[in-house]
This record gives C-alpha cells, structure tokens and sequence, in this order.
C-alpha cells in the first residue's frame, strides 16, 4: 500500500522551469532569447493583438454578417410642454401644426409629448403619446390631452 508521504511524481515528468536571462551558460543568457533590436526585444514592446504591420486587420478585410434591427426602429420625435406655450390660448394643437412652426422638423413614426417645463395656457393637444406628467400638465392648465 502506497502512502502519502511515499508519493512522488513520475520520473521526467516534473522539467525546472527555464529562467532565462542568467548568464550566457544557461543557453538563454545577455538577450533571453529575444534576438537583437527591435520592438519586440524591448520591455514592454510588441503589437496589440489583431495587428498585422498596418496591413488592413482580417477582422476589418472580412465581410459583416448577421441581422441588425436598426432599419425598422421606430423614430418617434419629442416635444417638451414648455414649447406648446406660443400657441394661443384655446387653441388645437396638431402635429402638423408642430411641423409649420418648426418646434418639430418631422413627425417621423409619431410625436410624443414629454413633461419638460410648465405650460401656461389651455390647450387642446393632439399626439401620438404622452408621458404621464405631460398629461397631468396639460390637464393641470385646463386643456385636453388626445391620444391620435
């Protein structure tokens, strides 16, 4: 029976490790195996991984692949409450009427009304969406939030 304190490890197949660098006898001794000059002789030289001497990487030469969802986000174009303070007292405001007075360059997908600032006026807003505050400030000033 073998015990613990009797094992030991298979003839050859424990190797000292290689400590380069220690004199010219050792057979890795002045440049460590390095070579000469260069940038890869040096502390802290060499090139990232990928780099191939300012050749065009073949990670950037190969061809994209897959399926990106980006063409089919919805645009979907923001307008803060404060902005609906130019239009008259009373009045409907559309998205369409955005667009004429430039608050908006493009209804897009839909116009969603944010809660940003405070309106002062009663109006009767028109939009594709809102955000809850944008609600209850556009309810708060006496208006009517409609949802196209």
């Amino acid at each position: 029976m073998v015990r613990l304190h009797e094992l030991k490890p298979s003839p050859g197949s424990r190797k000292k490790p290689v400590r380069k660098g220690q004199g010219t006898g050792s057979g890795l001794g002045k440049t460590a195996g390095r070579g000469m000059k260069g940038q890869k002789s040096r502390s802290g030289g060499g090139v990232r991984p990928g780099f191939e001497g300012g050749q065009m990487p073949i990670q950037r030469r190969m061809p994209k692949r897959g399926f990106t969802n980006a063409p089919f986000k919805k645009q979907i174009t923001g307008v803060n409450v404060e902005a609906l303070n130019r239009f008259d007292d009373g009045s409907t405001v559309t998205p369409a009427l955005l667009k004429a007075a430039r608050i908006i360059k493009k209804v897009g997908d839909g116009v969603k009304i944010l809660g940003g600032g405070e309106l002062k006026k009663s109006l009767t807003v028109q939009a594709h969406a809102f955000s809850r505050s944008a609600q209850a400030k556009i309810e708060a000033a006496g208006g009517k939030a409609e949802v196209i």
